[in-house]
């Protein structure tokens, strides 16, 4: 059965199903704090399978408690196209960061149901375990495990500040299942997300058609010093842990001052020591800072100096000092074919649009290295996001869910 080239989603059915998601595991007025494999996260994703399976959808869980919802195509052996994004939040997140992106794929599957269409290739509907990071670090690795950048023991061992690991914790709620062999094909990758920044909105675009990311680094650096009292301890002989995780975090945060001015970004993620308390000086920390910029080489320059400026801060401290995890995303990774696709279903509606780098961490980045990939941003009111105070409307997200479901629609009867 053909459909028109006008089809719409159902703004109003969607917009429900948001505001049901935005009741479980609220945070601070407004938002939402639902930590990946916590038990707001047990709850969401039973609300997420039970519409999954209300909507028709066979729903499969992985390894690593990534979500699969397929609908069926009238060819089962070709590969699926695949929607998706993430459930979980920040401890001060919004209702909206990858919560849209995961709920936008279902609605997507309930308006071909509503319009009788069966694609010829199926469909899927993921939602990725611990995108952001919040509880279990690096951030991305549900979707990093299924693609092979983490191996699966190492992704499952990844501890929270109580060192409980992910994977136990998604065994203990319920969504620890069985990895493939290898990862299955996708035919191609869509994930529809907020912007996460004021561009959008500012220059009054109904939807951003996402051409890459900003090249990033993440770095996760270990300290070790010496315990010793704060008064009576001379200062030539102290080893103070939490001093050099502080100067690496300051260094950080000078380096993204020092490229602001070409769009260069650097963020002093966070810092942990022990004992952390008066009287006694650290003899351990962990510090995380992370660099971007939109020119790769620039980039790769910032990493080089958040890389040395670990060693520095280690030794004007007098402490030992380890690189225990880096980790890169961005870059120029998405399929031009699909770019292409959303540019060309965005003009036919008349929306306005713009391309647009991404300047945060997303799971498709991961994907992009399995399958044709690209994303569709949404306006977000002011560019606030991992904030309780991050706002989308209904005009906000509609424009880029009608392109959403038309390029999924053109993709699967490919």
């Amino acid at each position: 059965m053909p459909v028109p080239s006008d089809a719409r989603i159902d703004i109003e059915r969607f917009w429900t199903t948001i505001e049901r998601s935005a009741e479980i595991g609220p945070g601070r007025p407004g938002g939402l704090s639902r930590l990946a494999a916590s038990d707001s996260d047990k709850e969401v994703r039973d609300q997420f399978v039970a519409w999954c399976r209300e909507a028709g959808l066979s729903v499969r869980v992985d390894g690593i408690g990534n979500i699969f919802a397929r609908r069926a195509g009238t060819d089962s052996s070709l590969p699926p196209v695949v929607m998706g994004s993430h459930l979980d939040t920040q401890f001060n997140g919004g209702r909206f960061d990858g919560v849209a992106g995961v709920l936008a794929g279902l609605e997507v599957c309930r308006t071909l149901d509503a319009l009788g269409k069966r694609t010829r290739r199926p469909i899927e509907v993921v939602n990725w375990t611990n995108e952001e990071g919040a509880r279990f670090s690096p951030p991305m690795v549900g979707s990093g495990a299924f693609t092979g950048a983490y191996a699966l023991d190492w992704a499952r061992g990844r501890t929270d500040e109580d060192g409980k690991t992910i994977g136990a914790e998604l065994k203990r709620i319920g969504y620890l299942g069985e990895m493939e062999d290898k990862p299955h094909a996708f035919d191609a990758y869509f994930e529809f997300h907020i912007e996460q920044g004021p561009i959008l909105d500012r220059e009054g675009m109904q939807l951003g058609v996402v051409t890459g990311g900003f090249p990033s680094t993440g770095m996760l650096v270990e300290f070790k010093g010496e315990t010793a009292h704060t008064g009576p301890w001379p200062m030539e002989r102290r080893k103070n842990a939490l001093l050099a995780g502080a100067r690496f975090l300051v260094a950080v945060d000078d380096l993204g001052w020092d490229h602001a001015g070409s769009g260069g970004k650097a963020t002093a993620a966070r810092l942990v020591a022990w004992p952390n308390k008066p009287g006694i000086l650290s003899d351990w920390a962990q510090a995380v800072g992370d660099v971007r910029h939109p020119d790769p080489v620039t980039s790769e320059v910032m990493a080089e100096r958040m890389r040395r400026a670990a060693f520095e801060a280690a030794a004007k401290a007098d402490c030992g000092v380890e690189i225990l995890d880096i980790w890169k995303w961005g870059g120029r990774i998405f399929a031009e074919e699909l770019i292409d696709q959303v540019r060309a279903s965005a003009a036919a509606r008349g929306y306005r649009h713009m391309d647009i780098l991404s300047q945060a961490g997303h799971d498709a980045y991961y994907i992009a290295r399995h399958a044709p990939t690209t994303m569709i941003f949404a306006p977000c009111q002011g560019g606030i996001t991992h904030n309780n105070g991050e706002l989308c409307t209904r005009e906000d997200l509609e424009p880029g869910l009608n392109v959403l479901l038309q390029c999924v629609l053109e993709r699967a009867d490919r």
